[in-house]
């Protein structure tokens, strides 16, 4: 096996982190699949590139060695793909996300208003990913959530926007689930249960959900992860599992939606963008694509569109499409 970009940034990421488990959360991956990963790299490196002990990891001396080369490497890259995108004479909007249901409809908010623009949507599966990527130029802006009362830090040179405050986490189940005929399940009543486990690891999300679970009285048993949607709710419509959901998600064959009694976890969605990439208007014309395609997925429950109309100070503000050359203004609320 030859070292490829993504095993230097993952040695970097297991120095940074300094243990296995932490870095793990930070990529968004398994701890046993970064475990096996990492002796690959030491493979190919010829030799161990940390110790590893009860306390976490660190380098040993060829670690050492590796990890001053991979930082140089992947400084350099990120050099790189700044000079490139800053000496394009049209540059395409390059935009990251984690993944929430507003992104289907993003790009088709985002084309009548940027038309010509090539727009460039990637997903990820970790929030520091996109933040890391965001600020090495890799992404001009990025869409992404937070639960309860974690903020994700940002980096230096980006402007942030909240587009929707609040949104209260749903649970869905099977529709034969004993469960699925209440109108409002309390969290209590899913002690026992089997649970997806969340596939961002870093937004809060995890954390929000134990927590929760701990004040009703019980720890939740996490036993899958699984990001490809089909998959996730055919897991769910066959009984093996249930998941916190947002409230915008769409209706799935043989399974239902239902809100949780006391709303216990919450999410935030929020947009942010590099301030030398993205001029103010662009910003702006982001904020209003996604706040549209967000709106556009509230009337798929009943329950979610009733608590949405009831709190309008949660509603994103729509201005009119702003003109090419818009007056001065402030660019963000970071």
């Amino acid at each position: 096996m030859q070292l490829e970009l993504r095993h230097l940034e993952a040695v970097c990421r297991i120095a940074d982190a300094g243990s296995l488990g932490r870095a793990a959360v930070r990529l968004g991956v398994s701890q046993p699949g970064l475990s096996a990963q990492l002796r690959r790299i030491e493979r190919a490196a010829g030799g161990e590139l940390f110790f590893r002990g009860r306390e976490g990891v660190r380098p040993t001396p060829l670690g050492e060695f590796v990890l001053s080369r991979a930082r140089r490497v992947l400084g350099e890259m990120d050099a790189l793909a700044a000079g490139a995108r800053a000496a394009a004479p049209h540059p395409s909007l390059r935009l990251g996300c984690i993944l929430l249901v507003l992104v289907d409809g993003l790009i088709e908010q985002l084309e009548p208003v940027m038309a010509g623009r090539e727009i460039a949507v990637s997903l990820e599966h970790s929030v520091t990913t996109l933040t890391r990527m965001l600020g090495a130029g890799r992404y001009d802006a990025i869409v992404y959530g937070e639960v309860n009362d974690h903020e994700v830090p940002l980096p230096e040179g980006t402007l942030a926007r909240t587009l929707i405050p609040k949104e209260p986490f749903c649970v869905r189940m099977s529709a034969t689930h004993r469960l699925a005929d209440r109108p409002l399940i309390s969290l209590a009543d899913l002690a026992g249960e089997t649970w997806m486990t969340l596939v961002e690891d870093d937004d809060g999300g995890p954390e929000a959900l134990v927590d929760a679970c701990a004040k009703a009285g019980f720890t939740p048993a996490l036993r899958y992860r699984i990001a490809d949607r089909k998959m996730h709710y055919d897991l769910i419509a066959s009984g093996r599992a249930i998941s916190l959901s947002q409230p915008t998600a769409p209706p799935a064959e043989g399974t239902v939606l239902r809100p949780l009694d006391g709303e216990p976890i919450n999410g935030r969605i929020r947009l942010a963008w590099n301030r030398a990439a993205v001029p103010a208007r662009d910003a702006d014309l982001l904020y209003r694509a996604a706040a549209l395609a967000y709106l556009a997925n509230v009337g798929h429950n009943a329950f979610h569109r009733t608590w949405w109309e009831a709190r309008t100070e949660l509603h994103p503000v729509l201005d009119p499409v702003p003109h090419p050359h818009p007056h001065p203004h402030p660019d963000g609320d970071r």
